[in-house]
């Protein structure tokens, strides 16, 4: 296939589109950073919540595009530590959408065989948006599609100071002694632990940061940063994405074609 770029695939159809990506090249684990719900609101003179509703439909469609396309993992931002700081009328409605979200997608989710999977300080959630998100995880299980995990209440800084913390416990308990901690121990600590890291991450909304979202997980994560807003997101401007991640070459710091020492050397 010939290089191209997000702008180069524009003109396409979504047909075009999909008969373009090479299954051979598809990612295992989409990250996405779903932003800019305010601000389509606001651009058409709607209340902010408003744009968070019109996002679920984008959400929608990207899980259904991943069980679509065969991949495996999709994982969402969509409440960060930081948004508690936001207006409390707001928060209420967010967790209010959460609730509804959780209701009335669960059917949908369990018909895709999609796994659904909080991460994050969840507890820290109103207790009736909590015993939702318990029953979406217990009721999805046993699917094994797509692995959806939506991190609510969620710090990237934060998951690893958890981490540590527990790590340290079983330190001090004399399960892991201090020089058996490598990189795969700690990482089994994550909230991650058993998925692979993301190979494409997407922010929307035309911000090029990753606001502390999966620090540990994105060491060699492909980014791509689109002007998008999320509410407008949907399963064409997917597939763009992801045919811009096909035409990069993944070396994970080493040289094409170089001749390595075996690992450990």
């Amino acid at each position: 296939m010939a290089k191209g770029t997000a702008t180069s695939f524009e003109h396409l159809t979504e047909t075009e589109l999909t008969a373009l990506l090479d299954p051979d090249l598809m990612p295992r684990h989409i990250a996405v950073i779903m932003d800019g719900n305010g601000r389509w609101a606001e651009l058409r003179g709607l209340p902010r919540m408003a744009g968070h509703t019109e996002g679920i439909k984008s959400v929608r469609e990207i899980i259904t595009l991943c069980r679509d396309l065969g991949i495996a993992a999709l994982t969402i931002y969509a409440f960060s530590q930081e948004n508690w700081k936001r207006p409390i009328p707001e928060i209420n409605a967010l967790m209010l959408l959460l609730e509804h979200y959780l209701q009335s997608e669960m059917d949908a989710l369990i018909e895709k065989g999609a796994r659904f999977r909080a991460i994050g300080r969840v507890n820290s959630l109103p207790p009736s948006a909590l015993n939702w998100v318990r029953k979406v995880e217990r009721e999805t299980a046993h699917l094994d599609k797509l692995m959806l995990t939506v991190a609510l209440s969620y710090g990237g800084r934060s998951e690893i100071v958890d981490a540590v913390r527990r790590l340290a416990q079983d330190c001090k308990d004399g399960k892991v002694q201090p020089d058996q901690i490598d990189e795969p121990l700690l990482e089994s600590y994550l909230s991650t632990q058993g998925l692979p890291d993301p190979d494409l991450l997407i922010r929307t909304s035309g911000e090029a940061r990753i606001s502390n979202f999966l620090l540990w997980q994105l060491a060699y994560t492909e980014m791509f940063f689109t002007p998008t807003l999320w509410p407008d997101f949907r399963r064409r401007e997917a597939l763009i994405a992801l045919l811009e991640y096909q035409q990069r070459e993944r070396r994970f710091g080493q040289v094409p074609g170089a001749v390595y020492p075996p690992s450990g050397l």
